[in-house]
């Protein structure tokens, strides 16, 4: 194989592999549902498989995601919201029974044997809850808008400072 060929498909896999590392995982309890926060980079446009699972007892049950097969129980009972650098599960009806360790797990799509998770112990007398910040909020580029739109709007004579 030609090196030159061989550098390239090596950089490309490795910016894929860099691009999309979970950087942490939390959990709080908002009303009776468990919140999982899934942060991860992305710095490449190649689509992302993830999965959320829970060990518990030794048994691993697929929450969500786009890699398993969810495991009916909890797959009726989660709600899932994904953005630019979060994914976020709520488990509803969240019990002691749903103590356990779970995983946030992204694999880039075009390598099969590479993936990026993190774990997070949940026990629900010792989870907090949640603060009132929305997915909009945790993905703050919008925040940028007005103020870069302020010039403009001073220009126009819309307000003054």
């Amino acid at each position: 194989m030609n090196p030159a060929i061989s550098i390239t498909l090596l950089l490309t896999v490795l910016q894929v592999a860099s691009g999309q590392k979970v950087t942490t995982l939390t959990a709080c309890l908002e009303d009776q549902s468990l919140r999982l926060d899934c942060r991860h980079e992305n710095n490449t446009n190649m689509p992302m498989q993830y999965e959320f699972r829970l060990t518990r007892d030794s048994k691993k049950y697929v929450l969500f995601g786009n890699v398993g097969i969810p495991n009916p129980t909890y797959h009726s009972r989660t709600n899932f919201t994904s953005g630019n650098h979060i994914k976020v599960l709520h488990l509803s009806g969240f019990t002691t029974k749903d103590e356990g360790i779970y995983t946030c797990e992204l694999r880039p799509s075009n390598q099969p044997h590479t993936f990026f998770n993190k774990n997070v112990s949940v026990l629900r007398d010792k989870l907090v809850k949640c603060e009132g910040i929305s997915l909009l909020v945790q993905d703050t580029s919008w925040l940028l808008l007005p103020l870069l739109s302020l010039p403009f709007l001073q220009a126009m004579d819309y307000f003054s400072l």
